[in-house]
């Protein structure tokens, strides 16, 4: 291929156009855990959404719950992936070999916000949320069905590997994607940039900024106990039984199971099983599944 303004143009459009599509045609996973945000400065701030009372009976004036008390912070980061391309292999026609790469970094940037998170989400009984509290904690400031404050709890302690409980049905959601600036691809190929001059390289660069956080521990529960009947049983009773600060219940349902690989057999046989096993008078027999169908299970690499 002769190397000239108008083949550099095609090769770059190419390159272009791969990353494009994959990044358009990856299947992500992030949105079932996470609402999106779009952000316009370098940070952005969010109120206590968990203080909304829900609806009440008009007697007298309104009354106005102050959502502007207790903001968070999340901060947008700047990330990044790059590659570059000899001009001799332009030259001998072999672009083809580095359109993979372009594909590659499409999905990775697809991804991105599966990788961001699923990592935030398994940090959380170590990470503060909104409340002030490590947001998988059994401290929350919670309250009872006559509004007065009590502790609740959304974390289950144990050393085996994380299983999650998540409501996806509302609105809300418990993690943030914030979104700053989507990603793309930009490229230095002119055959005047210094880089080619210098290197005899073309550069091509995948950037972007985002960042992740969290949103409403209620949506959200964490065991690292056994994933077994009894205690996924204690773990939907303890989401349910969640209140506002009127003292209703907020009705949520854990309809999601989010599991890692290793814990992928346990969930099928506790969620798709007709029989588990259950302990009676000391021995474990098999008894019939309460639990069958109740939540969707989503196996999740990235929580390993």
């Amino acid at each position: 291929m002769h190397v000239n303004a108008q083949n550099i143009r095609a090769v770059s459009t190419a390159l272009s156009t791969a990353f494009n599509v994959r990044l358009a045609s990856t299947t992500t996973l992030y949105g079932r855990i996470a609402m999106t945000v779009p952000s316009t400065t370098s940070a952005n701030e969010y109120p206590r959404l968990d203080d909304l009372p829900g609806l009440r009976e008009w007697v007298g004036d309104r009354v106005f719950h102050d959502l502007s008390a207790g903001s968070y912070t999340i901060r947008n980061r700047k990330f990044e992936g790059s590659f570059s391309v000899l001009r001799d292999k332009i030259e001998d026609d072999q672009i083809g070999l580095y359109t993979p790469a372009a594909q590659q970094l499409g999905q990775s940037a697809a991804e991105f916000p599966d990788i961001l998170s699923f990592n935030l989400l398994k940090q959380g009984d170590t990470t503060r949320g909104l409340d002030g509290q490590n947001f998988f904690d059994t401290d929350h400031p919670g309250f009872d069905d006559k509004g007065k404050e009590v502790s609740v709890s959304n974390y289950q302690a144990g050393a085996g590997p994380a299983w999650f409980l998540v409501d996806d049905t509302r609105v809300l959601k418990p993690l943030v994607y914030q979104t700053r600036r989507p990603f793309t691809l930009t490229s230095l190929d002119s055959l005047t940039d210094e880089n080619v001059f210098k290197q005899d390289k073309f550069l091509y660069g995948v950037d972007g900024r985002c960042n992740v956080g969290f949103s409403m521990w209620q949506l959200a529960f964490m065991s690292k106990a056994p994933l077994t009947a009894e205690d996924y049983a204690a773990a939907r009773a303890a989401m349910g039984s969640i209140r506002r600060p009127n003292g209703s219940v907020i009705a949520i349902t854990p309809r999601l199971l989010l599991v890692p690989s290793a814990l992928e057999s346990a969930a099928r046989m506790l969620i798709n099983g007709d029989l588990v096993p259950t302990t009676v008078g000391g021995a474990t027999v098999a008894a019939s599944n309460p639990w069958k169908g109740t939540a969707e299970i989503l196996v999740v690499p990235h929580l390993a």
